[in-house]
């Protein structure tokens, strides 16, 4: 189970960290595409 730190309202799982690493990358990429309404952010953070 992981979350991003700018989004904790969201989260995501994965079997493996690299499944884990992955999931939360297309995450951020949903969350950040503007075709989510009303997202909640709570401050800034980068995804290594």
């Amino acid at each position: 189970m992981g979350w991003l730190g700018e989004y904790p309202d969201y989260r995501t799982q994965g079997e493996t960290m690299d499944e884990l690493k992955k999931n939360l990358q297309e995450l951020h990429g949903e969350l950040t595409s503007g075709q989510i309404a009303c997202v909640h952010k709570v401050g800034e953070s980068s995804v290594a």
